[in-house]
């Protein structure tokens, strides 16, 4: 029978070791990992790469304009394999979020392009014609996006959002993101699991802070120092911890930085939790504007 992932001897597991002389649990074991998510990227995109692998093995005894056909249709495909899969995660992340712009640029619909004319010159390179090819190459880019869709084609949720408001905020979250991005591939050299999952732990309470400023980013400027200088500060301390880590497994040293991502933890949700709470009351407050300019004009309103 299938089981979990995991069991008692695992980091997270029942009978996982604790931390300290007095049995406090691990951070894995007090908190599970918040806001995880499955990647985009499945089998059937992983496949996608093996046309290309098999197109280039049978052209090798094709001669010469066989080869050529055949190594050109084997790069399309590859660049198709590879665009497809940078279009799935972008589609994610545009799902994940509430106010998103749609991509700059379409990859899905770009791949499925790239597999037809693959397509059209693995069936010229069969039996050269121009209808055979284009009959081939149709079908499928056809059968590409039946099977993968369209890339998001409008914006979502930025209605009455200031466009330059909205990329100073996007430029804000991309270079929180290379920070949050290089705490992750710091921390793997320190090779110890339970501190991976509560780096992770704290990515996700800052990710929440990032899609709070997204979605309103008149919060940009209480948020900055957030995404920029405490960031900026976790990136180096993980830098410099995995450094430590890696070469002494220093206990001292794993304790004063879980007890740094604990804090910093904390500061990011209560940072989060005000600028929604101001949010609110900025909107009681334009609520209660409306209710008196109605009611001056003579319309009455239920309260209740």
């Amino acid at each position: 029978m299938a089981k979990k992932f995991g069991g008692k001897y695992s980091p997270s597991g029942s009978n996982a070791p604790l931390e300290g002389s007095k049995g406090t649990p691990s951070p894995s074991q007090v908190q599970p990992l918040r806001n995880s998510s499955v990647d985009p990227i499945g089998l059937r995109s992983n496949l996608m790469f093996l046309p290309g692998a098999l197109m280039l093995l049978f052209s090798l005894t094709s001669g010469a304009s066989g080869l050529a056909l055949g190594l050109g249709a084997a790069a399309l495909w590859t660049g198709a394999a590879y665009l497809l899969r940078e279009g799935l995660r972008a589609k994610a992340a545009f799902d994940a979020r509430r106010v998103a712009r749609k991509p700059a640029l379409p990859r899905k619909i770009l791949a499925a392009v790239l597999t037809g004319a693959g397509a059209g010159l693995a069936a010229w390179k069969a039996e050269p014609g121009l209808a055979i090819a284009a009959i081939y190459g149709l079908a499928a880019m056809g059968l590409h996006l039946a099977a993968f869709g369209l890339d998001p084609l409008q914006d979502k949720g930025t209605e009455g959002v200031d466009d330059y408001q909205q990329a100073r905020v996007a430029r804000a979250v991309e270079e929180a993101e290379f920070s949050l991005d290089a705490m992750t591939d710091a921390v793997l050299r320190a090779r110890d699991r339970d501190v991976e999952l509560r780096v992770e732990q704290f990515q996700a309470v800052a990710r929440d802070l990032f899609r709070t400023v997204e979605e309103d980013p008149r919060d940009l400027t209480a948020a900055r120092k957030y995404l920029t200088v405490y960031l900026q500060g976790a990136k180096d301390a993980t830098v410099k911890f995995a450094d430590i880590y890696s070469r002494s497994q220093d206990a001292t040293a794993r304790a004063d930085y879980l007890a740094l991502l604990q804090d910093l933890e904390e500061n990011f949700a209560a940072r989060t939790r005000k600028m929604l709470l101001e949010d609110r009351s900025d909107l009681t407050i334009e609520i209660d504007v409306l209710r008196d300019r109605l009611q001056r004009e003579g319309v009455q309103m239920d309260r209740s």
